[in-house]
């Protein structure tokens, strides 16, 4: 595996391959977990993978707008195989999560309280790996409920986001509102977006896609989504960079040096608002950090991890946990 310059907060760079920054193992081969359905806020269920088999953690996962829960299963799987209990769902409105009814519009709050309900089942604070959208409603979740999150990772995002890059993403989203004849069709779409990225299988794009009675693949999130949440989220930046400086658990920022949503600028303003974080910049990676470089992206989260204290990331039991409200 080639070594990948970091950047940490300080202007410190180092040279560091995955087992320098998180002593990352090989992990055990990924073994397909069966989804379950959760109950969240408002009378909506979630659709979520969970192993409950560590004695470490939890560590819940929150993607970014657009994604499902897939978008963690390798980081997930090698968190387990390290010993951490880990919990990834689909918002609402995304995947196999419950879309809001016709008659109810999507907003923060419902996302953030999704959030509460959650961690608040966990029988110890988790910590939140959360990209993107899971990263903003980790900060109010966090704010509004003190104490909810034993610590938090925000990947490549900040209270305060540059919006040529919000629109270049939603361009991309909505470009296609009739979906795609085929996978293939599909996979070209996404490649010509992605260019660095492997060409998506069938099988990473079915995560992705679902097909409807006409035989068409549609992106797996509610279209309400963009215009009732998304359209118009810079209106909320102050409000989210209050409740980022209320925020006093553990946080790290991984930013990615190619990113057009997070910049310099953004990042700098984020770091006076919670002078307590600490920030990881993986210089290669995009807006879509965790997928562009997994394996550093993975051994970053693993070495923030193990130096927190014991009592936060590595508190024994003698059973596994269980999460309350489970639908089978």
């Amino acid at each position: 595996m080639s070594p990948s310059r970091c950047t940490i907060r300080g202007g410190i760079d180092i040279d560091a391959d995955p087992s320098i920054l998180g002593g990352m193992v090989n992990p055990l081969p990924a073994v397909p977990l069966p989804a379950v359905r959760l109950e969240a806020a408002h009378g909506a269920t979630l659709a979520a993978t969970l192993d409950t088999l560590g004695r470490r953690g939890p560590v819940l996962f929150a993607h970014g707008f657009g994604q499902t829960r897939h978008a963690w299963t390798t980081t997930a799987s090698a968190l387990a195989a390290r010993g951490f209990q880990t919990l990834a769902y689909d918002a609402r409105g995304h995947g196999d999560s419950d879309w809001n009814p016709e008659d109810v519009a999507y907003h923060g709050e419902q996302f953030a309280d999704d959030l509460i309900v959650l961690a608040g089942e966990q029988v110890r604070p988790p910590v939140l790996v959360a990209a993107s959208m899971g990263g903003l409603f980790g900060l109010l979740a966090e704010s509004r409920w003190p104490g909810l999150f034993a610590a938090m990772v925000l990947v490549d995002i900040t209270p305060r986001w540059e919006t040529a890059g919000v629109e270049r993403i939603l361009a991309f989203m909505t470009a296609h509102p009739r979906g795609f004849g085929s996978l293939a069709e599909a996979a070209d779409v996404i490649a010509a977006y992605l260019p660095h990225r492997p060409r998506k299988s069938d099988a990473s794009l079915r995560s992705l896609l679902r097909e409807d009675a006409e035989g068409r693949w549609r992106w797996h999130w509610d279209p309400r989504l963009v215009a009732e949440l998304a359209r118009d989220s810079a209106q909320h930046q102050d409000a989210l960079a209050d409740a980022a400086g209320r925020v006093r658990c553990p946080l790290l920022l991984v930013s990615g040096g190619r990113s057009d949503l997070v910049s310099n600028d953004s990042i700098a303003d984020f770091l006076a608002l919670a002078p307590h974080a600490t920030h990881v910049q993986l210089p290669q990676a995009t807006h879509m950090l965790a997928g562009d470089d997994n394996d550093a992206f993975t051994a970053t989260v693993l070495n923030y991890l193990d130096a927190l204290p014991t009592a936060l990331a590595a508190t024994p039991s003698a059973e596994p946990e269980h999460v309350t409200g489970v639908r089978s």
